[in-house]
């Protein structure tokens, strides 16, 4: 009887679940439904409007497509904008009659340091119009104190705060965690900087490591000051000495460092944006968001009959069709392929965002990239990452593209092998045997560690690949592999130090990177098209649903821990040899 009650329950707790499920993707289904109809729909921008800047949602490298993005567990469940759409927005209000000014609000911006910085200079080009960029927040983190430093007029709330401390990168080690559990991480790699393997085999880092982290922070923090001191007129020297000694802890402080230009609450920033868009004594102010400004956008071209593609690769690098949010060799390379193909494409702009992944799969689209060199030109343009295997896809370009503040280089590879034998055999009492036809059958088994001969194979596989990227990486770049290797070994470099050292070619955004794409095709005229296609959200909503919602949970469940989660569960299912960044990086 008790097992009928067991098997009972387990029924109805299923078929609870299932119509949960079913239920979620109706109402997605009826959403997506009402939605796409909804956005052929353009948004008038009325005379007299106030541009309201957003900046705390999810900046992508592509606005997504919003059917399913805004419903929790589903889709992300928040905001998102593409940080092009967002520029090219930014690029049109400067001379759109109907905006008389721009109101930035952020507090928390939700992107990489190349990003803001993109996004920051279209703010100082818009200034250029004479029109008022007014900037506002009840709390400013250091990067959204970046972007409202680029403002006419900043302001923060009497009560409120505005973070000024410098920049820190910290680094979790889990050797001793492994220790206790006992698993045995067996590290095969080339290059003494390539970190990726330190959190598992030491508890610090190593003085190779420490020194590039110390390069590259202090490269983003020279930039994010830089930045400040031209737009609010304030010595570099003071700024960095108001942030090494904490001198901005209250709201007057700010004031009198004259990092802000007031204290004031929403009501008379509402007054002031009032007067500044021309709005009457009694009238409600005309605004409209940089999402729905955006949605308005067309190519400035449109009846262009050449075109430039713009293939986006982001995220980790693997094998297969990836997503979005993720490079995929097949999918990808597809891409390229058919931008390769196409008579009408001139010129082709490989944006380029990924800390690297599988090394093969980065093999696979750099190919496509050298077939593609030979028949029109390619360039390349790097956002906040282009590292290590995102290095590498991108290597062969004509030309590259760096911001400042992009992390790039990370010219190595590494395999991890665990060894799980102590945990399985004197810990949960697990045993193995088996029979084999050949002395290296079993050369990746976990059970056990590896031997001295498999040791040696693995090493001499490493050391290949290595090899194949260095060669790629000189032929690119026209240089030696001497030469590359001395700045290789998994060295991490910041976009200025990259220019300097023969890496990338020049300092300048995406929007530059096209405008090269055009010049070097002999272009007068184009409109731009981007691939590969967005994944198509009904299909991603069916394939992928029961792992979203996994990643939903998981996220509730571990909050700003999420990302150290990633990082465990990266090193346990990656397999090949990687071409990856030493690390998440994580610079506040």
């Amino acid at each position: 009887m008790k097992d009928f009650f067991k098997y009972v329950f387990a029924t109805v707790l299923g078929f609870v679940i299932s119509i949960v499920l079913i239920s979620l993707v109706f109402v997605a289904i009826v959403i997506g439904i009402v939605s796409s109809i909804s956005e052929d729909k353009k948004i008038p921008v009325e005379s007299n409007s106030v541009l309201y800047l957003n900046l705390d949602q999810t900046i992508k490298e592509r606005t997504l497509n919003k059917r399913f993005e805004y419903l929790p567990v589903i889709g992300s469940g928040e905001k998102s904008i593409g940080f092009n759409d967002l520029i090219r927005g930014i690029k049109k209000a400067k001379t759109d009659d109907n905006i008389k000014c721009i109101y930035l609000n952020v507090s928390a911006p939700g992107a990489g340091k190349a990003t803001l910085k993109e996004i920051r200079d279209a703010l100082v080009d818009f200034k250029s119009s004479r029109k008022q960029i007014i900037a506002y927040s009840e709390v400013y983190s250091q990067d959204a104190y970046y972007l409202a430093s680029a403002a006419s007029k900043v302001y923060l709330n009497p009560q409120g705060a505005l973070e000024f401390k410098g920049f820190s990168s910290e680094l979790m080690f889990f050797k001793g965690a492994l220790e206790k559990l006992g698993v045995e991480a067996q590290i095969i790699r080339v290059g003494n900087y390539k970190s990726a393997v330190e959190p598992f085999i030491t508890d610090k880092m190593s003085d190779y490591n420490r020194q590039q982290v110390t390069a590259y922070v202090g490269g983003l923090y020279n930039t994010f000051l830089e930045g400040i001191a031209q737009t609010r007129n304030i010595p570099k020297d003071s700024l960095f000495s108001w942030a090494n000694n904490y001198k901005i802890q209250l709201p007057q402080d700010a004031l009198n460092a004259k990092m802000v230009d007031g204290l004031k609450y929403k009501d008379e920033i509402i007054a002031e944006l009032k007067t500044l868009s021309g709005t009457e004594k009694g009238n409600n102010m005309r605004t409209v968001t940089i999402n729905d400004y955006a949605e308005n956008l067309s190519q400035d071209t449109p009846s262009a009959k050449d075109k430039i593609a713009v293939v986006y690769a982001n995220g980790d690098i693997t094998g297969g069709e990836g997503d979005d949010n993720s490079i995929g060799s097949e999918r990808i390379s597809r891409a390229i392929r058919k931008a390769r193909e196409d008579s009408s494409i001139k010129a082709i702009v490989l944006r380029v965002n990924s800390g690297g992944g599988s090394a093969l799969a980065s093999d696979v689209i750099w190919r496509e990239i050298i077939l593609s060199k030979k028949v029109k030109p390619v360039i390349a343009s790097f956002g906040d990452v282009a590292a290590s295997g995102g290095y590498y896809i991108g290597c062969a370009a004509d030309s590259i593209f760096v911001q400042p503040n992009t992390i790039t280089g990370s010219i190595g590879v590494f395999g991890i092998i665990p060894n799980f034998q102590n945990l399985l055999n004197n810990k949960l009492g697990i045993t193995f045997d088996g029979v084999k036809t050949g002395k290296y059958a079993d050369i990746m088994s976990v059970n056990r560690p590896l031997t001295s001969g498999e040791r040696f194979i693995i090493q001499n596989d490493v050391n290949h690949v290595y090899d194949s990227f260095i060669t790629r990486v000189a032929d690119g770049r026209k240089k030696t592999k001497e030469y590359i290797n001395s700045i290789g070994g998994g060295h991490v470099w910041v976009g200025t130090d990259a220019v300097k050292n023969g890496l990338a070619d020049r300092l300048g955004s995406f929007n530059d990177a096209l405008v090269a794409a055009g010049k070097k095709a002999k272009l007068k005229e184009y409109r731009v098209v981007e691939y590969p296609e967005k994944m198509d959200p009904f299909k991603s909503l069916i394939e992928n649903t029961t792992d979203k919602i996994k990643v939903y949970y998981a996220k509730q469940e571990f909050g700003d821990n999420y990302l150290l989660y990633q990082q465990m569960k990266k090193a346990i299912i990656n397999s090949g040899l990687q071409a990856r960044m030493p690390f998440e990086i994580k610079v506040q």
